[in-house]
């Protein structure tokens, strides 16, 4: 019987057939990659549900609220604490307490049980990070938590991934600003960030070479 196909078209299809699996791989692999830094798995720009459809636009931009008015502990402990449902009656008891939307916030009153707000930034278990050193050290709010008082629904601004997180540790003159903007959602550097930024390294007495030690956030 003839052969049907000639050595050079048999070479070629083995050659194929070799491939295939390893090019399945790759692109599985590059396509999980991709993944990986998606809006969709990083949840980046994503609203989170909360009990309550609370408005950081409405509070801070529209009321002039500070962070702190309700993100107590920011200054001075690795969280930066959530406001206590007394916080928010301060105000609501003398408006909008029956509106149906803040009926969480009653019964959170009226029983004694915190509200349950979902977290919008949720770090894995083996990564360390502690608010108030870097509120110390000229990091400011919206550098991580992005312009919150622009925000009706708070939204994921960032993907807090690891190499997100390295070029600030790498280069923080970039990114850091005076003590009074630290909590100005705003605030944008100007053409001389890094020369102003470089100044505040100094003035802060951060240590560049240790902010890329592993142990710094992984303990």
């Amino acid at each position: 019987m003839a052969q049907l196909f000639t050595p050079v078209a048999t070479l070629v299809f083995r050659v194929v057939l070799a491939l295939v699996p390893i090019l399945a791989l790759g692109g599985g692999v590059a396509l999980a990659y991709g993944a990986s830094w998606s809006d969709w798995y990083t949840a980046h720009f994503r609203p989170i549900e909360q009990p309550v459809p609370f408005s950081h636009k409405q509070h801070v931009a529209g009321l002039g609220l500070d962070c702190r008015y309700c993100h107590t502990t920011v200054e001075v402990s690795p969280s930066a604490g959530l406001p206590p449902t007394e916080v928010c009656a301060t105000c609501h008891q003398q408006m909008w307490m029956h509106a149906p939307m803040l009926a969480p916030v009653r019964e959170s009153w009226n029983n004694q049980t915190p509200l349950q707000w979902n977290r919008v930034y949720d770090l894995p278990d083996y990564v360390y990070f502690d608010h108030s050193i870097h509120v110390a050290k000229g990091v400011g709010c919206s550098t991580c938590h992005g312009d919150v008082s622009a925000m009706p629904l708070t939204e994921r601004a960032v993907t807090l991934q690891m190499r997100w997180c390295l070029d600030c540790h790498t280069a923080p003159e970039k990114y850091l600003r005076p003590t009074g903007e630290i909590f100005n959602g705003s605030w944008q550097p100007t053409a001389e960030q890094l020369d102003h930024g470089g100044a505040l390294v100094g003035l802060y007495h951060i240590q560049k070479q240790q902010l890329t030690n592993c142990s710094v956030c992984h303990r």
